[in-house]
């Protein structure tokens, strides 16, 4: 049996710069998460976060890790976005691609990078 294999990307960026890039990969069962900057930012950008220190190497987890999670909405605006976004409440990865453009803080999250 072939196994369904769906990839989502985010793109993350720092104040008004890419950052990097967050994936989501799913078979169906299981979630990986990735986390990479990119190698531009790399060469003169700060941290995202604590957790994030610039680094070459992805960060991976099979969570959507919590700096990512708490940039997600709660409560009634959930509710409503998911509804919006057409979009499962407990699909946070996908309600971050839909709402992830204008958050509070210098970190924003967009399905495709911004034309210059």
């Amino acid at each position: 049996m072939n196994k369904i294999r769906r990839e989502r990307v985010g793109f993350v960026w720092a104040n008004g710069r890419l950052a990097g890039t967050l994936s989501e990969v799913s078979d169906g069962l299981r979630f990986e998460y990735q986390f990479q900057y990119d190698q531009n930012y790399l060469l003169n950008g700060s941290p995202i976060g604590h957790h994030f220190p610039l680094q070459e190497q992805p960060f991976v987890s099979d969570v959507l890790p919590p700096f990512f999670e708490n940039l997600t909405s709660e409560g009634w605006i959930r509710r409503y976005q998911s509804a919006k976004a057409r979009t499962d409440k407990q699909d946070s990865f996908g309600l971050l691609l839909a709402n992830g453009r204008d958050l509070i803080g210098a970190v924003s999250v967009t399905p495709q990078p911004k034309e210059a």
